[in-house]
């Protein structure tokens, strides 16, 4: 049996999908079947858009609910405690300018679970995270972009983030 795919998060990126889940089965479940009995009620099922919309959105959720599930069971807690404090590592906040010139930028690397960039979380399977990883404040990195273009950034600081 093929081992599970590990999904790499913080312990509140964990709290959050369980939070998730929680919503999932308790509130919108309930929710959707309700749905579905009073649709059931109005009689001819096969022209009836209120009946299909619900086990449309039925079907949606109790696959999210699998896929949230797995995610938590096969969740791998990481902690940037356990490295050097000025390495690039999961679950840290690092700071760094494309060379030469461009303005700062600011990140935590999370496990792609967590990624959200609009809220500065970065996935570690990018390729700026998955360049800048394992590396040091003051460092130089090349960061490989599609179309075989390649920027250079400078690792200005990396702290511990604290949720």
């Amino acid at each position: 049996m093929a081992e599970e795919k590990k999904f790499p998060m913080t312990a509140a990126g964990r709290d959050k999908l369980q939070a998730e889940l929680d919503d999932l089965i308790t509130k919108q479940r309930p929710e959707i079947t309700n749905r579905i009995q009073i649709a059931r009620s109005y009689g001819d099922l096969s022209e009836n858009s209120e009946y299909q919309s619900a086990k449309d959105e039925q079907a949606f959720v109790e696959g999210r609910i699998v896929t949230v599930r797995k995610m938590i069971e096969n969740a791998e807690i990481i902690s940037a405690d356990n490295s050097d404090s000025d390495e690039v590592t999961l679950g840290k906040e690092v700071t760094f300018k494309e060379l030469p010139d461009e303005d700062p930028e600011t990140y935590t690397i999370v496990g792609s679970v967590e990624a959200d960039p609009m809220a500065g979380k970065i996935s570690n399977e990018s390729p700026m995270a998955a360049a800048l990883l394992g590396k040091h404040k003051g460092d130089t990195v090349k960061v490989p972009l599609p179309n075989n273009v390649e920027i250079q950034v400078e690792i200005l600081s990396v702290k511990t983030k604290q949720d």
